[in-house]
């Protein structure tokens, strides 16, 4: 199972940027990883599993912006597609898939 989070979270104040790096410093504390901009991924062992990282999220999203999460299984996200056009400065090259997953 797979806990898909996306999030939408303003950045105009210095405030506002502490907050939205405090977000993204915690999904990647929490077992996270980059999808895409502002799309974080993580591997859960179960549904229960995904719910308790939902719970965990759900106390640290910042007061501003939205954030979203939806619980998807393996298969679903097996589905995901990707297409790529010409490569943007932000584009990750090191988070894009080069990962090696372990069950």
């Amino acid at each position: 199972m797979r806990l898909l989070v996306m999030f939408d979270l303003p950045t105009t104040t210095k405030p506002q940027r502490k907050r939205a790096t405090k977000f993204r410093d915690f999904l990647l504390d929490d077992g996270y990883y980059f999808l895409q901009y502002s799309c974080y991924v993580r591997i859960c062992a179960n549904y229960d599993d995904a719910l308790k990282h939902e719970n965990r999220l759900k106390n640290t999203v910042p007061p501003e912006g939205t954030v979203r999460s939806i619980k998807i299984t393996e298969k679903q996200y097996l589905e995901l597609r990707e297409w790529i056009g010409q490569k943007s400065d932000w584009y990750d090259t090191e988070a894009s898939g080069e990962q090696m997953i372990l069950f």
